[in-house]
């Protein structure tokens, strides 16, 4: 009997202590804060801007090498899509933009049946080390297109 008074005097010790600690801890905030309610008026979806139609003709140009000797020879790229199906029979021009010239370039045909053009590039050592350039392509005499179409340029920089 003796002990059961001290295992029950025990545990009424643990749970005072165990309250004490409970009663020291930080306290809970049950309010919360509220955010106000997001409504959205009617009229938010007649001012959407309209969504841009695409070209029917597209070209782009890119260059063999981004990175070529300052004395290498490159070549570079052209492809010319209509509705994303190629376009042949196109005569395509090029110009090159060196830091302190611009040299013109002609195709050697017109664009081939996937719609491509390549252009020859020497450079030469024209162009320093470590300064981009850029070469703008333009197709002219589209079968059925535009009179001209400037395509997104291409560009290097020699190492």
């Amino acid at each position: 009997m003796k002990n059961f008074h001290h295992i029950l005097l025990l545990n009424i010790f643990s749970l005072c202590l165990l309250l004490l600690l409970a009663a020291c801890g930080p306290s809970v905030s049950t309010q919360t804060n509220t955010q106000p309610t997001v409504t959205v008026d009617k009229s938010f979806q007649s001012q959407r801007t309209p969504i841009p139609t695409v070209p029917p003709y597209r070209c782009g140009a890119w260059s063999s090498n981004n990175a070529p000797g300052t004395f290498s020879t490159i070549t570079i790229y052209a492809r010319l899509t209509r509705d994303i199906a190629s376009v042949s029979g196109a005569a395509a021009t090029a110009v090159v933009h060196f830091q302190t010239f611009d040299q013109p370039l002609q195709a050697q045909a017109p664009s081939d049946g996937g719609g491509y053009v390549t252009f020859t590039l020497q450079l030469q050592g024209h162009q320093p080390a470590q300064v981009p350039a850029t070469v703008d392509v333009t197709f002219s005499n589209i079968p059925g297109g535009p009179n001209t179409l400037h395509c997104t340029p291409a560009f290097f920089t020699p190492m």
